[in-house]
């Protein structure tokens, strides 16, 4: 179980989870910090590099742990304008205030997502910035990577639908659900979802249909890129009957 707490720093606040950290500072977000200690990667994702924290490298009573620390980043038109600023609505309703604890709340009705670890927010005058660290799932392929240039099994196809399913019947709307951003573990037919930034728990409805058409463009968008995706009707077929049953 998740034990969120809350520490204010000079430029906003940090919610974490005490099970997992002892307070917390500003340090845990800067890379140039994790990069001194030699327990920083950076691999690409989203609208900018995500970066991967060697937590074991430099915790000795974490061997073998590795988190994820992303910066929020807008996307579309309006990032020329800002690249990584909101508008201020309150610590509430900050983007990772908010993901964090979603995740958090999957994680207690049993759905397949990862941990939180830290959310941080930097207030300006009108605006914030804003982080988050959750844990690296290892050994994980993303769903596109995993069916480049080979065949997942029409079992995989449908775990994943079925995961998709199991979160739709608890009400969660996903906001960008893609082939990126669903994870394979090497014990398939295990699958998390990723990513829920503007994700949302709300009454079933055509929203689950829009989530899984979102889906559908996102692989055929990359089989349109990648000459050697096996994605077609039929595996289609099997994901969508999985997750209505």
């Amino acid at each position: 179980m998740t034990d969120e707490q809350f520490i204010a720093t000079a430029g906003g606040g940090i919610l974490y989870d005490a099970s997992r950290l002892s307070k917390p500072d500003e340090e845990l977000f800067s890379r140039a910090h994790w990069a001194s200690l030699g327990a920083l990667e950076e691999i690409a994702g989203g609208r900018s590099s995500i970066a991967v924290l060697n937590v074991g490298a430099v915790r000795a009573d974490s061997a073998g742990t590795r988190w994820v620390l992303r910066h929020y980043r807008r996307g579309g038109l309006i990032a020329k304008l800002s690249q990584d600023r909101y508008l201020w609505q309150g610590a509430a309703r900050t983007r990772s205030f908010a993901e964090w604890r979603l995740l958090a709340e999957l994680r207690r009705r049993g759905l397949p997502v990862p941990a939180p670890i830290a959310a941080r927010y930097v207030r300006g005058l009108v605006t914030y910035r804003a982080d988050l660290i959750t844990e690296l799932l290892p050994g994980a392929r993303t769903l596109a990577d995993a069916i480049t240039g080979h065949d997942l099994p029409e079992a995989g196809w449908r775990a994943v639908g079925k995961t998709i399913g199991a979160f739709h019947r608890e009400g969660v709307h996903h906001a960008d659900l893609n082939a990126n951003n669903i994870l394979l573990a090497d014990s398939q037919p295990e699958v998390y979802l990723l990513d829920f930034d503007r994700g949302r728990i709300e009454a079933r409805g055509a929203w689950e249909q829009t989530v899984l058409a979102r889906l559908k463009r996102s692989l055929d968008k990359i089989k349109g890129q990648r000459a050697d995706l096996r994605f077609g009707d039929q595996q289609w077929q099997w994901l969508m009957a999985a997750a209505a049953d």
